[in-house]
């Protein structure tokens, strides 16, 4: 194997340092002028719990108000954010923009040590992270977002509301890039994204480590020695030792290791979706002798790999890996998208109810409608195994459960939500959160 020298390791130890060492100091570039007709800023929980945090303690709704349609108007310049502060320019009625920023607290040492701990704990809660989701759990433990009275606008306007408009803009508009990305909040609490990364790949390798150290036995052997010295067959010759039971199956798949960084080397994450992908394909077949990968289309395929990664967040490597799996099947990324919700819904069987429309038997789809009336929803209009109203429908799978779908009112935009369900009106519940 080639390698580089020892000066080109040290320069690409340098590359890849630097972005590390600006990880507490972020710069975004002015976001686009944006329409809210819904009145509200963010699109996530921890967006609008951002945004309710400053609106709670306001002393003046107007104020805003016109700090939302400033923020809307895109009067709000590049935000720099670092730790306990978010800072921008803000365009007013002057010619000059204002230098206005919002402060908070930075968690402490201990805070941070909980959340990693509670994060590392769970795959599903790294999983999430990854995909650029706050789990509900996570924030719960530190106290991550803000509460009323956490943040502290100030600006360099003449104006002593609180906050000024120009300091509520920024507020709003800080809400959007929480949407994209809430590692940005993470900053804001004191910590960058590489660090709270590396943070949890260091104790997810100790665990993985403790796991094997705890859960691994000695192999039973047979001396070389005895196999070198006994010759087969002939006079005198001892028999060959008996050769050790085959070794049991792991209760689990393995996990792979712990890729080192290398700004030349895969995305890392691109490895760790391949191996844990061959370890477990590896595993079932060992336990079951059959590989439930090999009956799938492509495009099923493509579906099932694309939902066992970490989501379909803003990461560069789930973006990438959403595009290429579609352009290699002439899909888009949206239909993918929608196939991956439908996968993690129901599997094979919530794929095939996205995709296949069928005339179910006289029965439970004829009970359905009668059944959700008695309960009070509105009513639905019947098509094949589909029932709708305007924005919510229920689907009789083939094997018998019901999933939920939403679309926005009248678009025919529809996406799997909820948990199927063999009562449509119990599927209707967990579509509506009720």
């Amino acid at each position: 194997m080639n390698r580089r020298p020892a000066a080109g390791r040290r320069a690409a130890a340098a590359r890849y340092a630097g972005p590390l060492h600006d990880d507490r100091r972020r710069t975004f570039p002015p976001l686009a002028p944006r329409e809210a007709p819904d009145g509200r800023f963010a699109a996530t929980w921890w967006g609008n719990a951002w945004v309710e945090a400053l609106e709670d303690t306001a002393l003046d709704a107007a104020r805003l108000a016109r700090g939302k349609a400033y923020a809307g108007r895109g009067h709000v310049d590049a935000i720099t954010v670092t730790p306990g502060r978010v800072v921008a320019y803000v365009h007013g009625s002057r010619a000059r923009p204002y230098r206005t920023e919002i402060r908070l607290r930075t968690l402490g040492d201990d805070d941070w040590e909980r959340f990693l701990d509670e994060a590392a704990a769970r795959p599903d809660h790294i999983a999430a992270l990854l995909d650029k989701d706050v789990p509900h759990a996570l924030e719960a433990v530190t106290g991550l977002l803000p509460a009323p009275g956490d943040l502290i606008p100030d600006c360099s306007c003449p104006d002593d509301g609180y906050p000024c408009k120009h300091a509520a803009a920024l507020c709003y508009q800080s809400a959007r890039l929480l949407d994209e990305d809430p590692f940005v909040l993470f900053l804001m609490r004191g910590r960058g994204e590489q660090e709270i990364l590396a943070a949890l790949t260091h104790r997810n390798a100790a665990r993985s480590a403790a796991e094997a150290s705890t859960g691994t036995s000695l192999m039973p052997t047979v001396p070389a020695r005895l196999v070198l010295e006994t010759a087969p067959g002939g006079a005198g010759t001892r028999a060959l030792p008996a050769l050790p039971p085959p070794l049991s199956v792991p209760t689990r798949p393995g996990r792979p290791p712990v890729h080192p960084p290398d700004p030349d080397a895969p995305d890392p994450l691109a490895l760790d979706l391949l191996a844990t992908e061959a370890a477990s394909r590896a595993h079932t077949f060992l336990v079951t002798g059959h590989d439930p990968v090999a009956a799938l289309t492509p495009w099923q395929d493509a579906v099932r790999l694309a939902a066992a990664h970490p989501g379909s967040g803003l990461t560069a490597s789930t973006r990438a890996l959403y595009r290429d799996l579609a352009y290699a099947l002439d899909r888009t990324p949206t239909d993918l998208a929608r196939a991956v919700a439908a996968w993690r819904q129901g599997g094979l069987a919530g794929l095939a109810v996205l995709e296949e429309p069928w005339d179910p038997p006289a029965g439970p789809f004829d009970r359905a409608r009668p059944a959700l009336l008695a309960a009070d929803y509105p009513s639905f209009r019947p098509w094949r195994n589909r029932l709708s109203t305007r924005a919510l429908q229920l689907r009789l799978g083939r094997d018998g459960l019901w999933y939920g779908y939403e679309s926005d009112a009248d678009r025919e935009d529809w996406w799997p939500r909820g948990t199927p369900d063999p009562d449509p009106v119990g599927a209707l519940t967990d579509l509506l959160g009720l």
